[in-house]
């Protein structure tokens, strides 16, 4: 007995790939039409060839006539030579330019180009020779005018014209031509040297009394200006000027004057709180003294001409007008030895490092003031320049010269610039022990509105109106303290 006998004794599935094969099968007999229309054609032999079936005769399948309607529409052209129709709409290989039109000239379409004339051409001629030239009276006048006529006019104008230039010979006072006559420009001699500007009368009124000053020590030069103010050689100048020439004994001190004469000279005294100071020249003679005047009556905007060397150049003159009056002014810590504040004279004459010292002359040649500083942010005139008034200038030289030295009056107070809603002045932050400033009764945060018939608008003012009161001499003011408006009276004492 096989396996499996004994598998199907026992009912147990048979595996897969233990069953039996099942008997092959023939598939259906084909038609002769199908095996005519898919069979293998004749004379072919193969694996493939249905049942074997190669009967010899065996009928082949036959291409019936298309339809008129597919041959129509898949069919080749008549006009084809080609084996295979084309897509219409294929360019490949044609020329994409359209062809030109046969009239351009009747086509809007049709791009511009060259062709032939729309007019035939004329065809040349044979030159001519020229006609005659024409002359003035056919150009003019045609020939409409005969030649008689023609001389008659131009005579007639001829006439003219002698007439019109008889009649300007003699309107302009003389028949005589100006032709080969030199001309020669008037000059006026009359006067003699006296120049004819304001500016100039000063300027040769004063220049010789200017002075320069050159202080030299073992590591500087200092340079600026002064006048002579006396006969026997006394200069009044700035103390910034001659500063470095009073602390260092080894300094030479130099005078040049207007024709570049060169002078030692010595220092007389200095007022740093004024910043004037008298140097003196010995054995000088016929000096040129400078003419003083009254700063008191100067009034703003009268002319004015500065005198120095700015910027080292000598026998400078420049002018301009008087722009303020009675400016008070702190000049620079640097400069002097100790805090100066001047009652200065404004004005807008260029005034250069080298004009200190020079002097401000009013337009009748009589100095007003010393020229003293500048305001400026470039460092050069901006037309800012400001000058001691002479009229303080004359017992600050009288005292220097009399005794060496000044006794300025003070008040003790210590005071700074006070401008708010409620009041405007300098006001008191302290005041000293003892001083005339305590026994007239001022207080801290006093604010001093007026002194000596000044108005105070500031720090600066009040020095400048205390140093110009006299020691000894009593003097009204009036300070503003808790809201109210008093008056007082102090009398300044000496420094």
């Amino acid at each position: 007995m096989t396996n499996e006998d004994q598998w199907a004794d026992r009912g147990a599935i048979i595996p897969p790939h233990q069953q039996p094969k099942p008997p092959s099968r023939r598939h259906a007999p084909v038609s002769p039409e199908t095996t005519a229309v898919f069979g293998r054609p004749d004379g072919v032999d193969g694996s493939f060839d249905g049942d074997g079936d190669d009967r010899p005769g065996r009928p082949q399948p036959a291409v019936a006539a298309p339809d008129p309607v597919l041959a129509e529409a898949f069919g080749r052209p008549a006009d084809a030579t080609e084996s295979l129709a084309r897509d219409p709409d294929a360019r490949f290989g044609e020329d994409d330019q359209p062809p030109a039109p046969e009239d351009p000239w009747r086509d809007p379409d049709s791009p511009a180009r060259l062709s032939a004339p729309a007019k035939s051409r004329p065809e040349a001629v044979d030159p001519v020779d020229p006609g005659p030239k024409l002359g003035v009276r056919e150009v003019l006048l045609g020939h409409r005018i005969a030649w008689p006529a023609l001389l008659t006019l131009g005579a007639l104008a001829l006439v003219i014209g002698l007439i019109g230039a008889l009649a300007g010979a003699f309107l302009s006072g003389g028949g005589s031509s100006s032709s080969g006559e030199t001309v020669s420009l008037p000059v006026n001699h009359k006067g003699g040297d006296v120049p004819e500007s304001p500016v100039s009368r000063v300027a040769q009124a004063v220049e010789k009394s200017v002075v320069s000053i050159r202080v030299r020590t073992s590591g500087s030069l200092a340079t600026g200006s002064g006048v002579v103010i006396d006969p026997k050689g006394y200069i009044v100048t700035n103390n910034h000027v001659v500063a470095s020439g009073a602390e260092d004994k080894s300094a030479v001190t130099e005078v040049v004057f207007y024709d570049r004469t060169r002078v030692p000279a010595t220092i007389v005294g200095r007022d740093p709180l004024s910043d004037l100071a008298v140097v003196k020249v010995d054995n000088v003679k016929n000096l040129s003294v400078a003419a003083l005047g009254d700063s008191d009556k100067v009034q703003v905007g009268e002319e004015v001409v500065a005198f120095g060397s700015p910027l080292g150049l000598d026998r400078t003159v420049t002018s301009g007008i008087v722009s303020a009056t009675h400016r008070a002014l702190a000049l620079p810590p640097s400069e002097t030895d100790d805090e100066a504040v001047i009652d200065a004279i404004q004005t807008d004459a260029a005034i250069n490092p080298g004009n200190s010292g020079g002097p401000l002359v009013d337009a009748k040649a009589r100095v007003i003031g010393i020229n003293t500083m500048i305001q400026t942010t470039s460092g050069g005139s901006m037309g800012l320049g400001f000058a001691i008034p002479i009229n303080q200038v004359r017992p600050v030289v009288k005292t220097i010269v009399e005794h060496g030295k000044v006794v300025h009056p003070q008040v003790g107070l210590n005071t700074v610039t006070a401008r708010n809603s409620k009041v405007m002045g300098a006001e008191v932050r302290n005041v000293v022990a003892g001083s005339a400033a305590e026994k007239a009764g001022i207080r801290e945060k006093d604010v001093i509105t007026k002194f000596d018939g000044r108005v105070i608008e500031s720090s600066d003012e009040l020095a400048v109106a205390v140093r110009g009161t006299t020691v000894g001499k009593k003097v009204d003011f009036t300070y503003w303290r808790d809201g109210r408006t008093f008056t007082g009276s102090i009398t300044p004492t000496g420094d």
